[in-house]
């Protein structure tokens, strides 16, 4: 059985993370578009599966982009991280 409850938790968590580097200036700019598009996907149509899959695609992008900062970096990473487990 999905767990619904739980996968729309942590896609709010996984919204917050996206929320923080958003509003951090010492982010890239085309990191934050990348970032941004994955929070559209989130909130869009669809099962978890296709949201995750989508935000994963996004965020994959930027996780090795050499202007991100160290601590972003490990955001990104764990933002990855949550989104491997949000599968239905």
């Amino acid at each position: 059985m999905v767990d619904n409850k739980k996968f729309e938790e942590t896609i709010a968590q996984i919204k917050q993370q996206i929320d923080i580097l958003l509003n951090d200036n010492s982010v890239p700019r085309n990191v934050k578009t990348a970032l941004d598009e994955a929070k559209k996907a989130l909130n869009g149509d669809g099962g978890y599966s296709v949201k995750s899959s989508t935000a994963t695609y996004k965020i994959d992008e930027i996780s090795s982009d050499i202007n991100l900062p160290p601590y972003a970096r490990t955001v990104v990473w764990n933002i990855l991280s949550m989104l491997e487990s949000v599968k239905d």
